[in-house]
């Protein structure tokens, strides 16, 4: 193996519930707008990926603000709200590195497998999430591509097509750690095998295609992958 590729949202953090949500509906509140996204909505949202996309969605099927009539200023404001609200909810402390993180990170530095990041959450927010595994551990991240960097989100590949391409590595050689189907689905088409830690939003999705399901990545003595593990698996397979 000689990259390991994570997405982030509800992979590194299990921001989705008590981050996103939290940060859409501040923004909301902060031009006024009546609109809340319980948990179980956003649930429901999540299939959308894309925070500009979903609330697009969302508003084409509730209908549109009449106070705003420039629909397209409307979602990049709220857009930009949203992302500082969230950067504020990370950078108080109040989400917290899931199980196991840290230390897979650990092992494939020590390993010297390549890192990587591929999100289609703000590129902000995800230097803001890796910046909770320490400096020395993200300055060893060859790759951070997030937001806009591409112009189709998961579950197409583009994104993950771009990794490849950046860390100038063939599929074979690369694992992703992703927590949701639209994530498993673009490793997929791009050919990468996908590892799938299970997250509070995704637990009933299917993951058929998966090379491996866990809940967590898991600390000692409950670990449930390694990097070494992850290794065989392309050994044997390839």
């Amino acid at each position: 193996m000689k990259a390991l590729i994570f997405d982030c949202d509800g992979v590194l953090v299990d921001t989705e519930r008590d981050g996103h949500r939290v940060a859409f509906n501040r923004a909301f509140a902060a031009l006024g707008l009546a609109v809340d996204w319980g948990v179980e909505l956003y649930g429901e949202l999540l299939r959308v990926a894309g925070g500009k996309e979903r609330m697009r969605h969302y508003f084409e099927s509730t209908g549109w603000p009449t106070s705003f009539t420039n629909r397209d200023a409307l979602i990049q404001d709220l857009h930009h709200i949203k992302t500082d609200a969230f950067r504020k909810i990370v950078e108080s402390g109040e989400l917290q590195l899931r199980s196991g993180v840290v230390r897979l990170v650990d092992e494939a530095i020590a390993a010297g497998i390549r890192l990587a990041v591929c999100s289609t959450s703000n590129e902000r927010a995800v230097h803001s999430i890796l910046e909770k595994l320490g400096p020395s551990r993200k300055s060893k991240f060859d790759a951070i591509l997030a937001g806009d960097i591409v112009s189709r989100k998961k579950p197409d590949p583009e994104i993950y097509l771009l990794a490849l391409n950046k860390l100038q590595l063939d599929a074979r050689d690369c694992f992703v750690v992703e927590d949701n189907r639209n994530g498993l689905l673009a490793a997929k088409a791009a050919g990468i095998r996908c590892l799938i830690t299970v997250s509070s939003y995704s637990q009933s999705e299917d993951f058929r295609e998966a090379d491996l399901v866990v809940d967590e990545l898991g600390e000692p003595p409950c670990i449930r992958v390694t990097v070494e593990q992850l290794a065989n698996m392309l050994r044997d397979r390839n």
